[in-house]
């Protein structure tokens, strides 16, 4: 079998540990099985163009926003929600799967993202109650999906973050699909899958983090596996 290609979605720069991580993670998920891993940065995607993204088997939209383009992040996210290609997003990649979803699924066009737009009346992504720039948190599934089959028991995470999904806005998300499958000790949202997709996960941590101790995070080897199964079927 061909190896399965995996775009990553995002401005890859060598000085950001995340990227780095991912690089290592990718390296590690070649032990499951055989991946070309391509870097497709933001400005190069163009919405309601192919673009390429038909050439892959999973997307990846990882840490490092803000992004050169928004709607180029944004396109690759709804290519693959609408597609059933298996989709991980984390840290950015959460934040702009979330605000995808609103604005293109719950018809939320005010939705918007604080970083970008700091007095939009509609913050969906809001500044974190406590910013976990290198921090660490515990973080604990709450049994909705498959988040918590693929994730496994409660375990401490690494973040490189200061916003995420607005408590105020979500009840705004309660029961639309994508739904809340991991907390933090403060019960604040960590993570969130579309449940009737292959695999749709968006973490507010960076799992890739994993990687620079020499391990493949559960999540990733899901993702890898899942891409793999939808190239057999």
């Amino acid at each position: 079998m061909p190896p399965i290609r995996i775009a990553l979605v995002g401005d890859f720069s060598p000085d950001i540990l995340a990227h780095r991580a991912i690089n290592e993670s990718m390296r590690l998920a070649s032990g499951i099985t055989q991946i070309e891993a391509h870097w497709l940065h933001t400005s190069t995607i163009q919405p309601h163009e192919d673009q390429g993204l038909a050439s892959f088997d999973a997307i990846w939209c990882v840490p490092g926003s803000p992004y050169a383009s928004t709607n180029g992040a944004l396109w690759a996210i709804e290519w693959a929600r609408t597609r059933n290609v298996p989709f991980l997003g984390s840290c950015g990649g959460f934040q702009h799967a979330v605000l995808e979803f609103a604005r293109h699924v719950l018809g939320r066009d005010d939705a918007a993202h604080a970083e970008l737009d700091p007095g939009a009346p509609m913050p969906l992504i809001a500044p974190l109650s406590c910013a976990l720039v290198e921090k660490s948190e515990r973080i604990v599934p709450t049994g909705q999906g498959q988040f918590a089959q693929w994730y496994g028991a409660a375990r401490h995470e690494g973040f490189h973050c200061s916003f995420g999904l607005n408590p105020a806005c979500e009840a705004l998300l309660e029961n639309s699909g994508l739904e809340v499958v991991a907390r933090g000790d403060r019960g604040e949202v960590r993570a969130m899958e579309l449940l009737r997709h292959k695999f749709f996960i968006g973490t507010l941590f960076q799992p890739e983090r994993a990687a620079l101790a020499g391990e493949i995070h559960p999540l990733i080897a899901a993702f890898v596996r899942t891409a793999a199964t939808r190239r057999l079927t």
